[in-house]
Formats: C-alpha cells, sequence, structure tokens
C-alpha cells in the first residue's frame, strides 16, 4: 500500500461519526478513501443509510493532517498497516460487517490457514483455571494452533505464556496504540510475543487503553478466530461480551464449567446453561467440535508401529475396535465404559502412536 493511499484512509478512519459499517459502504460506492473524501457532499448524500449528520466532518483538513503525522509513526516504527480489501488483512475478519477497515500490525503474524483460537475470560483467573488454561494449550499444542488474546491480566496472559512455552504462535489483540504497554508489567513479555506472533490494533498511537477501547476490540479478538473459549468469568464481564460477539459471527464458542458456589465460574456456567457455548470439560472437545486432524492423519500409508506400547485404557479401546472395525466415538464411549472426553484423549494418543485414524464422521478404527 503506497503511502498516498494509506493518507486517505487514516484520515476516513479518523472521522467522527463514521465507523467501519458506514466507511466500508461509503468506500465500495467510490471506490477508495480517497474518492470518498473528494467526493461532493450532494453525492454522498444519495447513497443509501448515508445522512447529513454523518457527513459534517467528512471534509474537515485537520483529518488529513492527524493522518500525516500517524503514517510519520507507522513508518519510524516499521508497523504493517492492514487494509480490509488487501490480502493480507485477516481472511476471517474479512467477513465481519464492523471489522475494522485498518488494522496495524507489529511482529511476525501469520494468520493464513492456520487453525486460530481466542482464549479469553477474567482477569482474576483462579489457580485451577490456570491450570485448566496451561493444560489446554500442552494437550491442544500437537495441533499447532495460533492462540489470540488481549494481553491482559489473567486469562490473558496465562493463555499468551502457555503459548509461547510450548512454541506456539500467539497474538494481542489490544485497546491501544502500539506505542504503549497495557498492563506496564507485561512489557516484560513484548519482544517474544513479537518474535513468536504479534500485536494487532485498530487504534492510533495517540489512543490511550480507555474502557471503551476494550469492549470495541473484543469484537477482533472474536472476528480473527474460528472458535473463542471462555475459560472462567464471573456472571459479567468483557469475555462475556467476546463470546456474544463471536455467536454473532456464527464462531463457535467454548467455556468451562464450574461449580454453582463460584463466582468465577457463574458467567460460563450461563452460557452452557442457555446453550451459548459448548461445554469445555476436556482439552480433547475443542479439536472434536472444530474436526481438526493431525498432519498425520492426511497422509495416505500410515503404518502401526511394531510391538507399541498401550496403557491399559488405550488397550480396551484397541481391543474393541479390533473386532468392531469402524466406530463412531459416543460408542466407543458407550461400550467401553468411558466418559466421551476422557475417550477423545485416549484416542488421540493411538493416532499420535499410529494405532487408530479417524474418519469422516466422526467415525474410527485400527490401522
Amino acid at each position: 500500500m503506497s503511502d498516498h493511499d494509506l493518507i486517505f484512509i487514516l484520515a476516513l478512519q479518523n472521522v467522527p461519526k463514521i465507523g467501519d459499517i458506514t466507511a466500508k459502504k461509503l468506500i465500495t460506492h467510490c471506490g477508495s478513501a480517497e474518492a470518498v473524501l473528494k467526493e461532493k457532499k450532494q453525492h454522498l448524500l444519495k447513497i443509501d443509510g448515508i445522512g447529513s449528520s454523518m457527513l459534517q466532518e467528512v471534509f474537515n483538513k485537520s483529518h488529513l493532517l492527524a493522518a500525516e503525522s500517524e503514517l510519520k509513526f507507522i513508518r519510524e516504527h516499521h508497523i504493517l498497516p492492514l487494509y480490509f480489501m488487501d490480502g493480507n488483512y485477516p481472511e476471517k475478519l474479512k467477513h465481519c460487517i464492523d471489522g475494522p477497515i485498518l488494522l496495524f500490525q507489529s511482529g511476525n503474524v501469520n494468520l493464513k490457514q492456520q487453525r486460530l483460537i481466542s482464549i479469553v475470560g477474567t482477569r482474576k483467573i483462579t489457580t485451577s483455571g490456570m491450570a485448566f488454561c496451561e493444560q489446554l494449550i500442552e494437550q491442544l499444542a500437537v495441533f499447532n494452533p495460533v492462540v489470540i488474546s488481549g494481553f491482559a491480566y489473567g486469562t490473558d496472559i496465562t493463555a499468551q505464556k502457555a503459548a509461547l512455552k510450548h512454541n506456539l504462535q500467539t497474538v494481542g489483540c489490544l485497546a491501544h496504540g502500539l506505542n504503549q504497554v497495557y498492563p506496564k508489567v507485561h512489557k516484560r513479555y513484548v519482544a517474544e510475543v513479537e518474535k513468536n506472533g504479534g500485536f494487532l490494533t485498530e487504534f492510533w498511537s495517540t489512543s490511550n487503553p480507555e474502557r471503551e477501547n476494550f469492549l470495541k476490540r473484543n469484537r477482533i479478538i472474536a472476528g480473527v478466530s474460528e472458535a473463542t473459549i471462555v475459560i472462567e468469568s464471573a456472571e459479567r464481564g468483557g469475555s462475556l461480551v467476546t463470546a456474544d460477539i463471536a455467536n454473532s459471527y456464527n464462531r463457535d464458542v467454548f467455556a468451562v464449567p464450574g461449580r454453582t458456589t463460584d463466582s468465577q465460574s457463574s458467567g460460563c456456567n450461563n452460557l452452557i446453561k442457555y446453550q451459548k457455548a459448548h461445554l469445555l470439560s476436556h482439552p480433547m472437545d475443542v479439536p472434536y467440535i472444530l474436526n481438526w486432524e493431525l498432519e498425520n492423519d492426511k497422509k495416505p500409508g500410515i503404518q502401526k508401529q511394531l510391538f507399541v506400547e498401550l496403557e491399559a485404557d488405550e488397550k480396551i479401546i484397541y481391543n474393541f475396535l479390533k473386532t468392531k472395525e469402524q466406530h463412531l466415538l459416543d460408542s466407543i464411549a458407550l461400550e467401553c465404559s468411558m466418559p466421551i472426553f476422557k475417550v477423545a484423549g485416549v484416542l488421540l494418543n493411538m493416532e499420535l502412536k499410529g494405532v487408530v485414524r479417524p474418519l469422516p464422521g466422526k467415525l474410527f478404527e485400527v490401522i
């Protein structure tokens, strides 16, 4: 993208009362942000849904001056702008009507052809919530997902540190410009995150971490991901907003259940109760619901190793499948007298050992 084009995109983004939905409508009608800002007002008023009050500030030259200043910051700090009509813009976010017209990226983010999950939750995460979050990422690491979160206290930083520990790409979606770090104590993680992923924001260097920015930021967390996972949440909280947004985008949502007496589980329990989220009781519920496959599963000619050592539960399932051939996950759990979440984990270990393989329709068979 040329600096000339970027100046006009930044200027349009900076206009009050012109949100992302309206900006996209104007750009689509006129052909470019520059064309919008150079169009006559009476012509813009003919566009369906565009009113005079929206256009009061469009032609104010101060927005071009502000854009020039922000462009200088972008170039000096080697920030990558992502325009919603360009190929480098997050693919899943393109399908969100209210996605930002322009994002700013730092680091080595790669979201193309990746498994993308966002992990959110309370800033006051409990020790059990932290343990589940770390276990979740440890067991999902074999699928090499990108872990997306908000780089905040509690659940966010727990998830992103766990991703770094297992050499997974992680992306922090920020509620402020890329010229600062919030909370400041997380500055120690910035370099490692940018090495193994990076940061995304729609906010300029002039934006501070205001409360409304965090709520606005949540749609990016939900929008870039194929699924949103809520680890813990009180009855109200930003993570529940993210879950609602993800549902509005027709994305999968998972929630970790907790005791009814635990205040930090009430939000998750309500998501499950009102059928706004899948119940997440075991890490392998995620790849099962999202129908993820291991890379080796796609390669023909996988042969089981000779004299593979099987655990007790693995032997039970192996012997059942050997006599019954192909079987559904639910049937395996029923016939082997094991809970589904446990069977899913055991089957994954058996896949890694080259003993079983998944088939379409959630069937499994011995190799």
